[in-house]
């Protein structure tokens, strides 16, 4: 246990190193932006590469804003259909090249409140449309389950987020589901991805694919960090009509409890 990487451990178990110091998570960011500059060009998880010292800065940032915070010093990947202010969201289409939203998603103001470093844009298939993100307008994503030389793709349309969580290349992501968009690529890739149920998570700032049915949710290295990623993103909207008005509980010490 002792010898495992930082980048393959889930989320709580990072949580407990940093709280023991027997990490850090200037450690933890420096062993995945390793990864992701020897991997990415051939995985294709994430839309551009990472700039070092500015995800440096976020993460000394976050740590004096949140040191508490359920999710301090981790870093998140995000979809390219999710809406982060100021930084290029393009749905992995070079329709939308210099799109620059002058806000951010719901799901990206509650991963900053709890402390998230949040990565470079994760691939995808161009604006959701597919099951393989073998559409992206930036190239396939690969599947790192594969062996080299093994083209397997990881599902989709979230398969970037799926890849980056699958490959070590990120701690966990969210992803966007309308009919399997997170479950299909988790399953593909061997991981966890869950779609709320409607109304949990709020869909502003996500751009729609299909409005009734769209749901932005986590994609995990298991079924713990899936719980502690969705009591984070989930919650009462206003600016979405169809948030559900109802209180979150605590996802993660449900797990402990027996059905009756």
């Amino acid at each position: 246990m002792a010898d495992r990487a930082l980048a393959a451990r889930p989320v709580h178990e990072l949580r407990a190193l940093f709280r023991a110091r027997e990490a850090s998570p200037q450690d933890l960011l420096d062993e995945l932006l390793g990864r992701i500059e020897r991997h990415n060009g051939t995985l294709r998880a994430y839309l551009e590469e990472p700039d070092r010292a500015a995800l440096t800065r976020q993460l000394a940032e976050q740590l004096r804003a949140a040191p508490a915070g359920p999710l301090s010093g981790i870093p998140v990947t995000i979809k390219d259909n999710i809406c982060m202010a100021g930084q290029e969201t393009r749905c992995a289409s070079r329709m939308l090249e210099g799109f620059r939203p002058p806000y951010d998603a719901t799901v990206i103001e509650r991963l900053r409140r709890a402390g998230a470093v949040l990565l470079p844009r994760a691939n995808m298939d161009e604006f959701a449309f597919g099951s393989s993100t073998e559409n992206s307008a930036y190239g396939a994503t690969l599947n790192p389950r594969g062996t080299q030389g093994d083209a397997r793709v990881p599902g989709g349309s979230s398969g970037g987020s799926a890849a980056a969580v699958a490959g070590d290349l990120a701690v966990a992501a969210l992803g966007s589901d309308t009919g399997g968009s997170i479950r299909q690529p988790a399953a593909f890739c061997g991981i966890v991805g869950l779609k709320p149920t409607y109304g949990r998570v709020s869909r502003y700032g996500l751009v729609a694919f299909a409005s009734s049915l769209d749901q932005i949710g986590p994609l995990t290295k298991d079924a713990r960090d899936a719980a502690i990623l969705l009591g984070v993103i989930a919650g009462h909207d206003s600016r979405d009509s169809t948030s559900a008005p109802t209180p979150v509980p605590d996802y993660e010490a449900s797990l402990e409890q027996l059905p009756d």
